[in-house]
């Protein structure tokens, strides 16, 4: 028992404190900034001062809700990706921030872009692509509860909306795709040998044995 506690206590450690700046973040721009955050920290499409908030917008919201309304997702879906490992789960935050704030900075609307929609996209992407990549089980059964729980709500969030920054969702969703390959070239865990994975059942296993040789 102590030795899963050793295991998960880090995991969920990280995921309150990643999700935890968000409301420092939040509380200071309510009380001290008064708003103000968004405008100096966003992402501003196409502007030399913009290409820094692709590390700091993430962690500004616009009010509660907006802040919310993306806790709920991220640490859901955070705690599937976290399931193997920390690292993991930085690669597929930095990943997702990357891709997807430069895709915003890129492609998006004028205005300043915040909030952390684009790494919720990009955790989904990444739940749902991983399969694809790693060919395990367990990734496809997550594959299918992720598509379940958030398939309409994601689909309907890339439709472009006054208010919305679909660019960032939709960036966050390929960089979630981009995630699962890098992390899983050739069908196999970088960096991590067959003997120590902590899934080694593959879907293959789904396939019928061959038929049985006759002789002559």
């Amino acid at each position: 028992m102590s030795g899963e506690h050793s295991i998960w206590r880090p995991r969920i450690t990280v995921l309150l404190v990643f999700v935890g700046v968000m409301w420092l973040v939040r509380g200071v721009d309510m009380l001290l900034a008064q708003g103000r955050l968004a405008g100096a920290y966003g992402i501003i499409p196409r502007t030399w001062d913009g290409l820094e908030g692709i590390l700091t917008a993430p962690f500004i919201h616009a009010n509660f809700d907006h802040l919310l309304s993306n806790t709920v997702p991220l640490l859901i879906l955070g705690a599937l990706i976290l399931l193997r490992g920390v690292p993991e789960f930085l690669f597929v935050t930095g990943v997702s921030m990357l891709v997807g704030g430069f895709g915003t900075w890129l492609f998006g609307g004028s205005g300043a872009h915040i909030g952390a929609s684009g790494v919720v996209f990009g955790y989904f992407g990444y739940l749902v692509f991983r399969t694809a990549f790693d060919r395990r089980v367990s990734s496809a059964v997550i594959t299918l509860a992720v598509a379940g729980l958030y398939a309409s709500a994601m689909g309907y969030s890339l439709i472009p909306a006054a208010g919305i920054s679909w660019s960032g969702h939709f960036f966050g969703f390929v960089g979630g795709g981009v995630a699962a390959r890098l992390r899983y070239p050739g069908g196999t865990l970088r960096g991590v040998p067959s003997s120590v994975r902590t899934d080694p059942m593959p879907l293959e296993f789904l396939k019928p044995p061959p038929p049985p040789r006759t002789g002559r």
